[in-house]
């Protein structure tokens, strides 16, 4: 198995894959494959060549293997992005685990479940993307995106067909959960990415940023008496999601989570 991404030294799925592959008494490892950008497509077609059972894929190559494959799941494609590649007899087949990896790791910390609820989302990235698609096959009620650039958020939004909508930050106060899906709180320095004003008792506030293990995001919304979700869950169960399609076994998440912490 591999991981490929440029850098990919900071990679935390070999260490999470190899726990659980050892658990589960599989003979398969893990190696990073630091591929350069530009890349990606030569990446793919080396697993082939090499005999690769599978590979997850992270930056900058998400958007770029899924040219070079037999085919893509229907979430891949949604998202025009794979994060994890399986080997099915010759045929190399690509899938997204980022979105149900989400989902898992929110039930798992919190237990919310998103059918019928309001929901918001900041951020239009990848991962944002992933989430908002995920919250609609849920049954989320309404998804808001919120994001600085307008058409990076319409675009967002569309993901969730005629439940998502672009929303502005008074979205918030509304809102059964609220995701933090940017970069805001990777630094020591970063501010909350929302006013604790706008938060409040009752809410989900899930932050996909996993170190630090506490942003100034969650600690807003613990002092709005918001339950808080730091993102080792949706790293922790995206990395199972993709186990289960490798090995076609449950995946012994105990097991990861006591590797990664």
């Amino acid at each position: 198995m591999g991981v490929m991404g440029d850098p990919i030294g900071h990679s935390k799925s070999p260490v999470l894959l190899n726990a659980a592959f050892a658990a589960a008494e599989l003979d398969y490892r893990m190696v990073a494959l630091p591929v350069p950008a530009g890349r990606g497509l030569d990446a793919v077609d080396a697993l082939g060549i090499l005999g690769f059972h599978g590979c997850s894929v992270t930056m900058p190559h998400k958007n770029v293997v899924i040219h070079r494959l037999d085919a893509v799941s229907e979430v891949a494609n949604k998202l025009e992005a794979v994060n994890c590649i399986r080997r099915e007899g010759s045929r190399l087949i690509g899938e997204n685990t980022d979105g149900e990896g989400f989902i898992r790791g929110l039930a798992d910390d919190t237990g919310f479940d998103p059918a019928g609820s309001r929901c918001v989302v900041i951020g239009a990235g990848g991962a944002a993307r992933a989430v908002i698609l995920a919250l609609a096959d849920a049954g989320a009620e309404r998804v808001d995106v919120i994001n600085r650039t307008r058409s990076s958020a319409e675009s967002a939004a569309a993901l969730a067909g005629a439940f998502g909508h672009v929303g502005e930050f008074g979205d918030v106060v509304h809102a059964d959960l609220v995701v933090q899906a940017t970069s805001i709180g990777m630094a020591e320095a970063d501010p909350s990415a929302i006013d604790s004003a706008l938060m409040h008792e009752g809410q989900v506030v899930a932050e996909l940023i996993y170190h630090p293990v506490i942003t100034q995001t969650m600690r807003a919304g613990v002092e709005a008496g918001a339950e808080v979700s730091n993102g080792l869950s949706m790293l922790l169960h995206q990395a199972a999601v993709a186990f289960e399609h490798w090995t076609g076994s449950a995946a012994p998440i105990e097991a990861m989570r006591s590797a990664v912490d």
